[in-house]
């Protein structure tokens, strides 16, 4: 693979010498500013690649996959692509690793504030950011086989919580309960009876948020294992 990558950099300029290549590249100015430079458009090029496919990996066959859920898919994917591109062209300034460090402060006074991300949303957000950063700005003195071990440890170790692991994940959704005759410490087994019957969610626990005697209602919050639930019924919704 470092061959198939090494041989994609010197394709272009494989048949001309350094020189001649630098003299070509020279003669194409605008206010003073190269308009190519085949040398770094091919190491961007290689990245870029390379960055996307993994992200896309993660996303796809990790993410979207075992967490049944679809609505960072973009986010995601725009999010990586945008970070790289403007760590890579922005390497050449040496901000490093305060660099790096602050786009992560960005990311997380910012989290979306229109709405809450859970737990394990805002992890992958925090691994697509980091895998973006670590692709765009590492430079010579980190080689492909460090960089392509980096990246396949990543990947080896989500597959490894993931699949292998099973973590369950706990979510919960709000539900507006009338029988209010069940609302009582004796008739614990009924009520959990009637929400698994009327959801048909196997549900782990509940909490009661709030009693309200004048219109006979109770607000309830269903905690439920996340990982199979994902199809009956999407979470952190009010339920009647």
């Amino acid at each position: 693979m470092l061959n198939i990558i090494d041989a994609l950099q010197n394709t272009i300029v494989a048949n001309l010498p350094v020189h001649e290549v630098s003299d070509w590249e020279n003669q194409f100015r605008f206010l003073g500013i190269k308009l190519i430079d085949v040398s770094d458009l091919s190491i961007l090029l290689v990245r870029f690649t390379i960055n996307t496919l993994l992200i896309f990996c993660i996303v796809h066959f990790m993410y979207a996959k075992y967490s049944k859920r679809k609505d960072f898919y973009f986010s995601y994917l725009s999010i990586g692509v945008v970070v790289f591109l403007m760590c890579f062209l922005l390497n050449n300034v040496k901000l490093e690793l305060g660099f790096a460090l602050g786009l992560f402060a960005i990311f997380g006074i910012i989290r979306y504030r229109t709405s809450p991300i859970p737990i394990k949303e805002m992890t992958y957000l925090f691994i697509v950011i980091g895998i973006s950063v670590m692709n765009a700005l590492a430079n010579t003195k980190v080689s492909y086989a460090e960089l392509v071990f980096t990246n396949s440890a990543l990947v080896f170790g989500l597959w490894l919580l993931e699949k292998r692991l099973m973590l369950i994940q706990e979510d919960s959704i709000k539900l507006i309960y009338e029988k209010i005759e069940n609302i009582n410490g004796l008739n614990d087994d009924i009520l959990l009876t009637d929400l698994k019957k009327r959801t048909g969610i196997n549900i782990n626990r509940y909490e009661i948020q709030k009693i309200d005697y004048l219109k006979d209602v109770a607000h309830i919050i269903l905690y439920f294992n996340a990982n199979g639930n994902y199809n009956q019924i999407s979470p952190c919704e009010d339920y009647e």
